[in-house]
């Protein structure tokens, strides 16, 4: 058993007095901190002129280096934003073409790959990597595919376009333009273009 020191009220109170004070100096320093934590998180939300652009009735707005559109419920992300890519004339089917049903893919560019990807894999039943029927496959694991599947063939070439031909998509540009064709791709998709 252990025996406890006696005390004076008077000691007593100026325990408590001075456990009140830490107390009170520990909660208004988390208050103080909370709301400079605050302030500057919400600076950091803040969008500037630059990142946002009206086109065509759309709003894009960047973030994180990406250009964000919300269409009804729907979030989409893209590299570029419209004023960027270049117009490239033709016609292609619309998002709703490609609604629940498998798409396939096969590109010479990740970048770009990741643009499609990124933008229609919540509207399709799956993405997956194959090969064009008649096309060198550097891939022989690579399912072949004709162009009565859904498929998007991305890859290099002299002259930039986008067309169809049954439910084959070619999009073609050089190496460093295919990422920004990608994004016209999805904006004509998107009724943007």
């Amino acid at each position: 058993m252990k025996i406890r020191k006696i005390q004076s009220k008077e000691i007593n109170e100026k325990k408590k007095n001075r456990n009140k004070w830490i107390v009170g100096i520990v909660l208004i320093g988390i208050m103080l901190f909370g709301t400079i934590g605050y302030s500057f998180m919400s600076n950091d939300n803040t969008i500037n002129q630059e990142d946002k652009i009206d086109y065509n009735g759309y709003e894009f707005i960047k973030n994180n280096n990406l250009w964000y559109l919300q269409i009804n419920e729907n979030v989409f992300a893209f590299k570029y934003n419209p004023n960027q890519v270049e117009k490239i004339p033709g016609y292609i089917k619309i998002l709703n073409g490609y609604y629940n049903q498998p798409l396939y893919i096969f590109s010479e560019n990740v970048e770009a790959e990741l643009e499609i990807y990124r933008n229609m894999n919540n509207y399709v039943l799956r993405v997956q990597k194959a090969c064009l029927e008649g096309e060198k496959c550097p891939d022989d694991i690579l399912p072949v595919k004709t162009c009565e599947d859904n498929i998007i063939i991305i890859r290099e070439d002299e002259i930039s376009s986008i067309r169809q031909e049954n439910n084959c998509v070619f999009i073609e540009g050089k190496k460093e333009e295919l990422g920004k064709i990608s994004d016209e791709f999805l904006f004509k998709i998107l009724g943007i273009n």
